[in-house]
C-alpha cells in the first residue's frame, strides 16, 4: 500500500457504519444484489453481520478501513436477529461479478467474533478450521440482479468451527 493510501486509511474513523449504505438494498430495485438465506443457526439471539469482499485473498476479511481506504469493494448490513420466520438478508453488489462473502451470527451483540459463543459462514460453505478460508472458498458470482445463495453457520464443536448437528 502506497503511504498517501496509508495516510488515508488512517484518517477514516473505524466505525460499525462503515460499508453499510453500500449495503442496503432499496425496494424495489432489482439488483444487482445478493439474497442470503441462513441456515443451521443455533439460536435467535444477537445479530446478523453480512459482509461483502473483494474476492481474493490479500482484501478477502481485510479491515474494513482499508478496503474503503483503497476504494476496494466493501459493504456490510447489520440486522438484529428475527425472532420467528425465515431469515433471509440482502446485501447490494457494485456491479456483476465475483465476490467474496462472509457471515456472523454475533450471539451477544458486540461486533466481534467470539469464538467460543458466536457463529461465522461464508458463502460456498467451505469446511472450517481453525483458518479462515481462501476467498475462492467464500466466492459468489453475482449477477446482474438478484442472485441467492444459503449460508450455513458454523459453531464451535469440539476443536473447530463445524454446522451444528441436526437429529
Amino acid at each position: 500500500m502506497s503511504t498517501a493510501a496509508l495516510m488515508l486509511a488512517t484518517s477514516i474513523a473505524s466505525s460499525p457504519s462503515l460499508g453499510v449504505a453500500q449495503g442496503r438494498c432499496r425496494t424495489p430495485e432489482p439488483g444487482p444484489a445478493i439474497i442470503v438465506t441462513v441456515d443451521g443457526f443455533k439460536d435467535r439471539a444477537g445479530l446478523l453481520r453480512l459482509e461483502l469482499y473483494p474476492d481474493d485473498d490479500a482484501d478477502f476479511l481485510k479491515d474494513d478501513n482499508l478496503l474503503v481506504a483503497a476504494g476496494k469493494t466493501f459493504a456490510r448490513v447489520d440486522r438484529p436477529f428475527p425472532p420467528a420466520g425465515p431469515v433471509t438478508l440482502c446485501i447490494r453488489v457494485p456491479a456483476p461479478g465475483h465476490y467474496a462473502l462472509s457471515l456472523l451470527h454475533d450471539r451477544d451483540s458486540n461486533l466481534k467474533l467470539g469464538k467460543i459463543s458466536d457463529g461465522i459462514g461464508f458463502a460456498g460453505n467451505p469446511r472450517l478450521g481453525w483458518s479462515k478460508p481462501k476467498a475462492a472458498q467464500a466466492q459468489i458470482i453475482a449477477g446482474p440482479g438478484l442472485t441467492y445463495t444459503t449460508i450455513t453457520l458454523n459453531y464451535l464443536r469440539g476443536l473447530f468451527m463445524r454446522p451444528l448437528a441436526r437429529p
